[in-house]
């Protein structure tokens, strides 16, 4: 999936086809930014972050405790991701 499929489900007057939404939107982004830290850490990104590895590191696991908390949320409220 990619941001872009998003679209649609972000603008549904139903909560459960938005929260899904955000679900995968913090997924894909998550995904990408650990995709991008591989290539941090092995020295082949095409450009120079500005940022440091530690920092971008710390954003990756406040995204993955958020797509943990919006799993445990989706449970206790029968929304299926």
């Amino acid at each position: 999936m990619e941001l872009k499929d998003t679209i649609k489900m972000m603008n549904s007057a139903d909560y459960q086809e938005r929260y899904k939404a955000e679900y995968y939107q913090v997924k894909v982004r998550a995904d990408k930014l650990q995709a991008m830290l591989k290539k941090y850490k092995e020295g082949t990104l095409p450009f120079t972050p500005s940022c440091s590895y530690e920092l971008l590191y710390e954003q990756l696991v406040y995204m993955t405790n958020y797509l943990g908390i919006l799993k445990a949320r989706a449970e206790i409220e029968n929304v299926t991701l």
